[in-house]
């Protein structure tokens, strides 16, 4: 009776075992809850994430704190993505309209200006001059957000960029709202310099301009656009000089 019991255990454990195996095979991760982002996947289940989550669509609703407002990507896979692609990592940054140094743009509303937490970009025409002008990505990175939403923001790309030799931001975002077109959508790696989209009015709402925002506390929602509490955003113009290729 005995022998029995313990022939049956072994084999029950057994079980346990070559499940485990399998379970852990298929998803190309350790068990280890944590270490997600120390073991590597192959590059076509990366491609595989990244089309899975370029095929999430949320609908808006009028407040920019639901999770309509978040990006999709969740950054616990960022050093995946960005192990599986290292020519994507980033190599410096440019300004995005008028690349590389925003020839012919100006600045219409400074960072900090009426409490604003980004810089509005124009040509040099003004009024809706610039309405349809190419916007750039400031740097190599990922896709995360790419969508029309509500409240003043209209066409939406976020994009995070990974600076792994940065002191203090191994991460940092950027967002460009207001767009006429968007190029682009989530999942995609883009290089610095790559057409995203063009300047927009937000159908109407605003004469055209690019308002642009990076953040070093990424991944927050797209909040106001306007505020007191500056944490978590850079000076993009100060940021970008700071960076330069």
């Amino acid at each position: 009776m005995k022998s029995i019991v313990m022939k049956n255990f072994l084999l029950l454990m057994l079980l346990v075992v070559v499940s485990l195996y399998f379970v852990n095979a298929d998803h190309g991760v350790p068990l280890t809850p944590g270490t997600e982002s120390i073991s590597p996947l192959s590059k076509e289940k990366v491609d595989q994430m990244l089309t899975d989550y370029g095929q999430f669509i949320h609908r808006t609703k009028a407040d920019t704190s639901v999770a309509e407002m978040f990006p999709t990507i969740p950054e616990s896979k960022y050093p995946l993505i960005f192990r599986a692609y290292p020519n994507f990592v980033s190599d410096g940054f440019d300004f995005p309209v008028g690349k590389p140094l925003a020839q012919n743009y100006y600045k219409a509303q400074e960072f900090g200006d009426n409490r604003h937490l980004g810089e509005d970009w124009n040509g040099r025409g003004g009024g809706n001059t610039d309405l349809g002008d190419p916007v750039y990505s400031v740097g190599n990175g990922l896709v995360t957000f790419s969508k029309n939403v509500c409240c003043g923001w209209g066409k939406t790309v976020r994009i995070v960029h990974h600076l792994p030799n940065h002191p203090d931001h191994p991460y940092i975002e950027s967002i460009y709202a207001h767009l006429h077109t968007m190029d682009i959508q989530v999942g995609e790696l883009v290089k610095r310099g790559e057409r995203i989209g063009t300047i927009g009015n937000d159908n109407g709402r605003y004469s055209a301009h690019l308002h642009l925002e990076m953040r070093n506390f990424i991944n927050m929602s797209l909040g106001p656009g306007y505020g007191d509490d500056i944490f978590g955003y850079l000076v993009p113009t100060e940021f970008i000089q700071a960076n330069r290729p």
